[in-house]
């Protein structure tokens, strides 16, 4: 008690706490005075990992790594685990790993190929199922037990929708003193296109902002072109692979010498499934074939639609020509002078990015998908089909405009990083002090504790709602993903009774 007394009567002398502070509240306030002096530990979860090359596996990888690089915090990137039936069916040339350990190999040498440096972060697995109708990959069981009480300071769900549509266990909010969502994917767009389209968006529209809500302390949406949900903010918290820089770099050098720096003409390289600009692109192609007589132009993918796309091409009277996927960076695309992607599905396109970032002329769609990049002078955005076809024919006969360095840092993950903090505001700080209670405020309803406690009561729903098979698979869960089974257990080292 003496030692308590002279704590409280230190504070009080330096003015770090009011004179009327309540004893409670201030042990409350000293004890997580403490908890604060030691780094707070940052868990992201994601929905992919590699090989899987798409944008849920490459930008929280690379998070993690600059999160890890800046030192303020302990790091885990927590990813789906997939049993090797799903393996073939997701990752690309028939790779597959027999368990954990070896895959996590494989992402961290990825990674240091990629970046130069291994940042110091844990990389951990938890059991998920593909799911071939919404071509995903879906939690199984509750994952927020793959991170002990003791490190769940903050939670980065990485597509919190999809993390938490079919969410049974441990309310996120609760296991975590803060969680943050970052929202990758335009959902309700893609479901738009299917078949009853527009009945579908309407009712995942409310199921996103639901779970969204109940779930995350925070949202941060990439662009305009996600839907808005409650408590978000809008920013681009994605940057580019350094080698993208690094050849914008060379190609910079190769301009102030006066040197030839771009030999090929125009290109466009994506994920090959209609959705992904190819139909906007071969429409814009074949209407205005006369206009653009003499362009040449390569595709570049992989996908479900391949034979389709490169059919029609086919049918065009420009010399389109279409290729297999390749990464990127591949020299062979430093040459291409233009990169055209009419693509409004995406939120923030990571390859208009790349492009941007080795010093290319971008052609674009003027959509919120692609606010950030209106910043960049190489950056043409069209709103009409003439505007497309006038900014195509100019941008081929005109040499790109050199990135200066402010320009070329906002592209980089570490300004990525750095707007990550700000927004999630997240940046290692002294805990807010508390304000005492008086007896004056007996009869008094807080409008936030009343919202608390209905948010508890919506959480309570979903959750027990999630926890009836019959119910989840109504919703398109993957049956019996309320639990790993025996082999993903296996895999993983789990007991079978749960995680």
């Amino acid at each position: 008690m003496r030692c308590s007394s002279m704590l409280l009567h230190h504070l009080r002398a330096t003015r770090r706490v009011p004179w009327k502070l309540q004893w409670p509240c201030a042990v409350g306030w000293f004890c997580e005075a403490m908890a604060m002096a030691r780094r707070q530990h940052v868990t992201i979860f994601t929905t992919a990992s590699l090989p899987w090359m798409t944008g849920t596996a490459v930008n929280p990888l690379f998070r993690a790594a600059y999160l890890a690089k800046a030192g303020d915090w302990e790091v885990t990137l927590v990813v789906p685990w997939l049993s090797k039936g799903d393996q073939m069916l997701v990752y690309p040339n028939n790779m597959k790993f027999s368990g954990p350990a070896e895959q996590e190999g494989y992402v961290r040498r990825w990674l240091e190929e990629r970046t130069g440096q291994l940042p110091r972060f844990n990389i951990n697995f938890y059991p998920g199922k593909f799911s071939t109708e919404k071509r995903s990959i879906l939690p199984v069981g509750d994952i927020t037990e793959t991170i002990s009480d003791e490190k769940a300071d903050i939670a980065v769900l990485e597509e919190p929708e999809h993390l938490t549509w079919y969410h049974h266990g441990r309310r996120w909010k609760n296991k975590f003193r803060k969680v943050i969502g970052v929202v990758h994917t335009n959902y309700l767009e893609y479901v738009k296109r299917e078949k009853n389209g527009y009945i579908q968006a309407f009712l995942l529209k409310h199921i996103n902002s639901w779970v969204t809500d109940i779930y995350c302390h925070k949202v941060i949406r990439l662009s305009g072109a996600t839907q808005e949900v409650p408590r978000s903010v809008i920013c681009n918290v994605h940057g580019v692979n350094p080698k993208f820089i690094e050849i914008g770099k060379l190609k910079h050098r190769q301009i102030s010498q006066r040197e030839q720096s771009f030999f090929k003409g125009a290109y466009y390289i994506g994920k090959m499934v209609w959705s992904k600009g190819y139909t906007e692109l071969l429409h814009l192609l074949q209407k205005h074939q006369k206009e653009l007589s003499g362009l040449k132009m390569e595709l570049y993918g992989s996908g479900e639609d391949s034979g389709e796309v490169k059919a029609s091409a086919e049918k065009l009277n420009l010399d389109v020509r279409v290729y297999p996927g390749r990464d990127h960076a591949d020299s062979i695309f430093h040459d291409y002078k233009v990169f055209i992607n009419p693509s409004t599905t995406d939120v923030v396109c990571t390859t208009t990015a790349e492009a941007l970032a080795m010093g290319k002329i971008v052609i674009c769609a003027n959509h919120p998908s692609n606010e950030f990049f209106k910043r960049f002078p190489n950056c043409h955005m069209y709103s009409t089909e003439k505007e497309f076809v006038r900014l195509t024919m100019k941008a081929l006969s005109e040499e790109p405009i050199p990135l200066t360095e402010e320009l070329r840092h906002e592209l980089s993950w570490e300004a990525a990083t750095e707007r990550f903090v700000r927004v999630a505001e997240i940046a290692p700080a002294t805990p807010a002090k508390q304000t005492p209670s008086t007896s004056q405020r007996f009869m008094y309803i807080n409008p936030d504790e009343l919202k608390k406690n209905m948010e508890e009561a919506s959480a309570f729903f979903h959750n027990t709602i999630s926890g009836f098979e019959a119910a989840r698979c109504v919703f398109g869960a993957i049956p019996n993903s309320l639990q790993p089974d025996e082999q993903q257990c296996k895999e993983l080292g789990w007991s079978p009774q749960g995680l």
